[in-house]
Parts: C-alpha cells; structure tokens; sequence
C-alpha cells in the first residue's frame, strides 16, 4: 500500500509549511537528548530537497528508518514530531518497498516500529494524530501475519472518535485508513466491537456528503458485511438496509450505486433470513427491477442487480401475511401495507404475537415507546388496538406490558393521525372487560 491512498489537502498543506520549518536538532545534541551520530544524519536529511534525500534513502534506508522511529521515541515537543513524521512520510511516499525497512526497525528494539506511533496518538495536536494514523496504516497494511490487539486497538479508538466528530479533516482521513485496513478479517472484527465507527459512518451516510465520501463510507460497509456475523446483525442494530437503498437510488455517480448495491447482495449471499424480509420491506425488489433496465459501464452492478431480484423474488413468491407483518415489525418500518386493516389477518394470527413469550408484541410496543416517525407511531397504535380487540385476554397484558399508558401519551402527540390511532388503541383498552381476572 502506498501512502498516497490516505490523501487529505489539509494533510497535504500542512507538510508542506512544516517540511521546511527549523528544528533545534543542535539544541537536542547539547541538552544530550539526540547524539552526535544522529544529529550528523538528521542534518543531511532535514529541510533537504528530494533529490538530496533520495540517494541517502536508497544507501542508508534501514539506518533513517530506525533513526526516525527513534527520534519519536525520545523527543515530545509537537513541532518536532511533526516534523519526523513529515520525514517518515517522505520516505514511504511512492516507496511501497521501504515499508519493510520501518517494519524491520523491530530486530533492533521490539517497541519499534508501532509503539512510538501508537503514543503518539494520544498528542494532543490534529497534524500528528492525522499523519500518525496515515502511517500507521501504511504499516498495519503491510503486516503478514495477524494484527495483534495492542497494534490496532489504540489506532482504531481514535478513528471512532474521528469518524463520531464534526472536522471533515478527520472524517476525510479516518475513512480512507478505515478502507484501507478493512479488507483484514481481524480489523473487520475489531471494528464490529466499537460500536461507535458504525454509527459515525452511518451518520455520514445519513449526512448527505459528497459522492466520494459516500462510496468510500459504502466501501467500508461493504467489506465489513464480509462478515456473517456482521450481515446477521447489522441491519438490526444499524438499520442499514433502507439507508444503502436510499442512498443508491439518489447517486449521481455509478460507483456510488454499484458499492451500495454490492454491500446489498453481500448481505443476502451472507445471511438471507436475517435480511431478505427486511429488503421487501424497504421496496429494494421495484428498485432493482428498475436498476435492471438501465444501461452501466460496469458490467457487476448488473450481476448484482439480478441477483438481488431473484432472490428477493422468490422471497416474495413464499411470503405469507404474517412473514410480511414481521418482517415490518423487525425492521422498524412499519406503514399502512393491507395486513394492518385486514381483518382476516388479525383474526388467523393474533395469538402469534404471544409466542416466544409475547416476542413480536413487545417489538410493537418497543417501536410505540422509541420511534420517532408520525407514520410508525399510527401504525403501531394500530396494531395494539387490533391485538386487544381480536385477542381477548389482550388488554391485561398491554397493560402489564406498559403500552396503555404510552398511547395515552400519544393522544397528545403533534400528528392528527397518532392521536386518532392512540385514541382508538385506548378505547379499545377502556372498554374491553377485564376477563382475564
């Protein structure tokens, strides 16, 4: 991996004014913080031009990259660390080869090359995080075996925090060390455990930003799902699936629809129960019929696309009424599709909402209490209205359960249709006997 692929313009600005900053590497030398010896090599490296670097690089590379790895380990101040790490990043910058050499620095002293880098996150300057995690990535990439805990977690902290912030500057460059890393099983792992990268790359997405942001957060997604695990469970604690089809059918660049349709089939090849019933919901099967007629320049997003209808096809060829009312209730979506008014659906399958010890019953008064849209709460106020006219031992458990005083909260709520739902969900609640009793 080159360094070039996590590429920033403040990044970029700021070597630029720092490459040619003073540093009082004598002062070092007579404080004895450096040696003579290093003092003698940073001095024919610092504030040089390229072509006066490039040939002591070529004949002395492992000595400057231990060199430079060594300097961060012993010196603090930030404009110093700025400036090793401008060197670090010089030498790596369209040298794929010299990696090896910052890597192998370990042979001499086993904290290098990732422990000075490591510490040096925690400095409390934008510069040195941001050029830090560019070369940390660089390094991490390039590693054989396994990414040990200790290497990545610290790393991985702090894009969490970069990619949960407001600078776009941290956003930008977290993102793309996110790409990077990903395609390693063990990061996609680490990275399933701190929930806080997710939500920040859903807000991201959520967010609206520019087509390059939103293929490269798309990118991310589409390693992580990968993952069984994480195509299991990832629509469920994140609520991707609207979102990925939302944001394909609003791209303006083909590479932003094919990553988000991509990111789709990884979730059905991955876990097609957990993800199909949730993909009908959100109307993914009309939207890739319609993908299906247009013309691309990339031939996958076609495959893709017939994939994807055909398995969501069959789905919909086997989907009974109740499949269709669970498969709203799970994904949180719930609108005023034909099962809710049918009256033969809620006489065939009113009790069902009580297996599992009342699973699906507490999910509808779950979405009552924390969902947030006018059209769900209605639709919610519904159905709880429903179960108790058609289940007659109902209204005891709604009321055990907590739901009869949440409708009538909702009898004051600021959309008409939720106050006429919850106002007919609580006199369903009111006027039924308690025959349970």
């Amino acid at each position: 991996m080159t360094l070039r692929l996590v590429s920033n313009s403040y990044l970029e600005e700021s070597t630029t004014k720092i490459r040619v900053k003073q540093v009082p590497w004598e002062g070092y030398q007579r404080a004895g913080h450096i040696t003579l010896e290093e003092l003698a090599l940073i001095k024919k490296v610092n504030r040089q031009p390229k072509a006066k670097t490039e040939p002591l690089l070529l004949s002395d590379g492992q000595t400057y990259a231990s060199l430079y790895l060594g300097l961060l380990k012993k010196l603090q101040r930030v404009d110093t660390l700025q400036s090793i790490l401008v060197l670090i990043a010089d030498a790596l910058t369209d040298h794929e080869e010299r990696i090896v050499l910052f890597t192998e620095a370990s042979r001499s002293d086993p904290d290098l090359p990732f422990g000075p880098l490591l510490r040096i996150l925690e400095t409390q300057d934008e510069f040195v995080q941001l050029k830090t995690s560019q070369i940390l990535t660089v390094l991490l990439s390039a590693e054989k075996g396994p990414l040990q805990q200790w290497q990545l977690q610290p790393l991985l902290n702090y894009l969490s925090l970069c990619v949960q912030g407001t600078s776009q500057n941290k956003r930008d460059v977290a993102v793309q060390c996110l790409e990077a890393i990903l395609p390693r099983h063990e990061v996609r792992q680490a990275v399933w455990a701190i929930p806080g990268i997710l939500s920040g790359l859903v807000d991201i997405l959520k967010s609206n930003q520019n087509p390059q942001m939103n293929y490269q957060v798309g990118f991310c997604f589409w390693l992580l799902t990968f993952e069984t695990e994480i195509a299991e469970q990832i629509n469920l604690k994140y609520d991707v699936i609207p979102l990925f089809i939302s944001v394909a059918q609003t791209a303006a660049k083909e590479k932003v629809v094919r990553v988000n349709i991509a990111t789709l089939r990884n979730l059905v090849t991955k876990a097609p129960s957990a993800n199909l019933p949730a993909m009908l919901v959100a109307q993914l099967l009309p939207f890739v019929k319609n993908l299906a007629t247009r013309k691309w320049s990339d031939e996958d997003i076609l495959e893709d696309v017939h994939f994807l209808r055909d398995e969501l096809e069959a789905r919909f060829e086997s989907l009974t009424t109740w499949d269709e009312y669970t498969s709203e209730l799970t994904s949180g979506h719930l609108s005023w599709t034909p099962v809710h008014s049918s009256d033969l659906f809620w006489k065939e399958n009113v009790t069902r909402l009580n297996e599992k010890d009342h699973f699906y019953l507490k999910r509808l008064i779950e979405l009552l209490r924390s969902s947030q849209e006018p059209i769900v709460l209605a639709v919610a106020a519904h159905d709880l209205g429903q179960y108790v006219k058609y289940y007659e031992l109902g209204k005891k458990i709604v009321t055990d359960l907590g739901a009869k005083t949440r409708a009538m909260e909702l009898m004051s709520h600021n959309s008409q249709e939720v106050r006429y739902q919850a106002l007919l969900s609580v006199q369903r609640l009111v006027s039924h006997p308690w025959q349970s009793v």
